[in-house]
């Protein structure tokens, strides 16, 4: 039953709009830019004087995640689907969300960690998410190749596609960021609270703008991609709580460490969904070979808007703490 409504998924076709796909990129490229505008070199210079919390966290994300996002597909292979599963594989190789600073921030943990993590990744986001959705998805390609699965004998993840789009939509603004903060110091100061606000608002704004249209799709559907992103982003959460632990770092550390790893850039996701470059149509979204993509569009889209509910529920627990 499971089983039969998701693959129902792949097939639903959304009504986005022509251009979608390029403001998603246009807005994703501004909230980066504002994120970056954070980032000062005496902010980070403490964080990589004791560089242990950040290579912990940096393995925890770009490594423990994946690994455990397809360990979790395989124990739920029986009622996942092909697109479901390369919709979670996506969401766990993006880099730290946008907004996970904020919560950290809001849950009292290393603020400069947290802002650390956030640029590492991000800035290594244009080789590490092509480099992890690449290996891990065609790792589980090959899984299900010669099971009554596989509807996809012949599809294949295009990584130097991904490189380009994701350093154009992420590299290059925090690099400007970075450049125009070092110049103009007190303008970004100034700067920094109120762009980030307006284009987060504005992302938010469309990614609702994304959901009105196919309101009952998704209250159609919604019930199993709740519950399977509610486990994915618990397994993140757990899985940046855990590892912290196990290293022993400071508390701060652990509550930052856990946020960083438990919220994911699934903006970058969605952009890298909506790109007809990418994710060819011919390829990944044709009736005619039966291949449609809709469960990772579900999975990437639902993420967006639960991880940061989670995050906002963890850290009002662990604030105090």
């Amino acid at each position: 039953m499971i089983k039969e409504q998701l693959a129902s998924l792949d097939s639903v076709v959304l009504n986005l709009g022509s251009g979608t796909g390029l403001v998603m990129s246009i807005v994703l490229a501004l909230i980066m830019f504002g994120v970056a505008l954070g980032i000062q070199p005496r902010m980070l210079k403490e964080v990589f004087a004791h560089p242990k919390s950040i290579i912990t966290g940096l393995l925890l994300q770009w490594v423990a995640l994946p690994a455990v996002t397809f360990l979790l597909i395989l124990l739920l292979k029986p009622w996942l689907t092909p697109m479901v599963c390369l919709g979670m594989l996506l969401v766990a190789s993006c880099p730290g969300g946008n907004v996970s600073n904020f919560i950290s921030s809001f849950a009292k943990g290393n603020v400069e960690l947290s802002v650390s993590m956030t640029a590492v990744s991000t800035v290594c986001a244009p080789l590490v998410t092509p480099a992890n959705f690449w290996l891990w998805g065609n790792l589980y390609l090959k899984t299900i190749q010669n099971t009554a699965d596989l509807s996809i004998p012949h599809l294949s993840i295009p990584f130097s596609e991904i490189f380009t789009t994701v350093f154009v939509i992420l590299a290059i603004p925090v690099a400007l960021a970075i450049l125009f903060t070092r110049h103009f110091p007190e303008l970004s100061e100034k700067m920094r609270k109120p762009f980030s606000v307006f284009s987060l608002m504005v992302f938010v704004i469309m990614v609702l703008g994304m959901f009105i249209p196919n309101w009952q799709l998704f209250i159609k559907y919604i019930g199993f991609i709740f519950l399977l992103v509610l486990v994915h982003n618990a397994c993140a959460l757990g899985t940046g709580f855990c590892g912290a632990r196990l290293m022993r770092l400071p508390k701060p550390d652990v509550k930052s460490l856990t946020i960083e790893v438990g919220i994911q850039n699934s903006g970058l996701g969605l952009t890298l969904l909506l790109n007809p470059m990418i994710f060819r149509p011919e390829v990944w979204n044709n009736p005619q070979t039966g291949v449609m993509y809709g469960g990772m569009l579900f999975v990437t889209a639902w993420w967006g808007i639960w991880h940061i509910i989670s995050g906002l529920v963890v850290a009002s627990i662990v604030r105090n703490k």
